[in-house]
């Protein structure tokens, strides 16, 4: 069986509206083969390159089946990093409004990473990712991450005690994982400002 019909079967099991990377068919025969292949679909319209190695199949919209839709900009991000081994997290003021510690909302999407700058755009839907240092992308998958990029972003001076308190309570933790959680931000590289308030909230928490 040929590359390129290996390549085919392989995208015809393969979900809509999902973005993939080339590197998942590389095993499938020579790199040049390979992107001869998907290079061939992508000019028949089967599938649609949405960034440097990067693709989607399309899928029709339900309400207008003859109007296809491709992968989000956020999705394409997120494929970018992950083949690339790059962290990728909210940004600082993104995660301050959901968290109550600032009010108002961003008006666009940005992600901050360890790897470079780079714009997805996806039609009209735009995703922006910033690179920043290694401190503000401790625990990406952990409550205390979010909170922490929150609390770079925002001024201790501006924030109350209770916003605090409904920061820990938007997060879901109970009591001892709240007191954890402060001890770890105590720990990190937040400024003394805000070492003071979470001393303070510790206290009277």
């Amino acid at each position: 069986m040929s590359t390129s019909v290996k390549v085919v079967h392989r995208i015809q099991r393969m979900k809509r509206g999902i973005p993939f990377s080339i590197k998942r068919f590389y095993e499938l025969g020579s790199h040049a083969a390979v992107q001869k292949a998907l290079s061939r679909l992508n000019k028949e319209g089967v599938i649609e390159r949405v960034d440097r190695g990067i693709y989607v199949r399309p899928k029709p919209l339900e309400s207008i089946p003859s109007i296809k839709v491709t992968a989000s900009a956020d999705q394409v991000a997120r494929v970018w990093a992950r083949e690339h081994n790059y962290k990728l997290v909210t940004q600082g003021l993104e995660a301050a409004y959901r968290l109550g510690l600032q009010t108002q909302a961003p008006v666009k999407t940005i992600y901050w990473s360890n790897g470079p700058n780079k714009t997805f755009s996806v039609g009209n839907d735009v995703v922006e990712v910033r690179h920043t240092s290694e401190r503000r992308l401790c625990w990406i998958t952990s409550p205390e991450g979010e909170l922490l990029r929150g609390l770079i972003v925002t001024p201790a001076s501006s924030v109350e005690q209770r916003s605090l308190k409904t920061a820990f309570k938007r997060l879901g933790l109970s009591k001892e994982q709240i007191q954890v959680t402060v001890s770890k931000l105590k720990s990190s590289t937040l400024p003394n400002a805000w070492q003071r308030k979470l001393e303070e909230f510790e206290v009277g928490y």
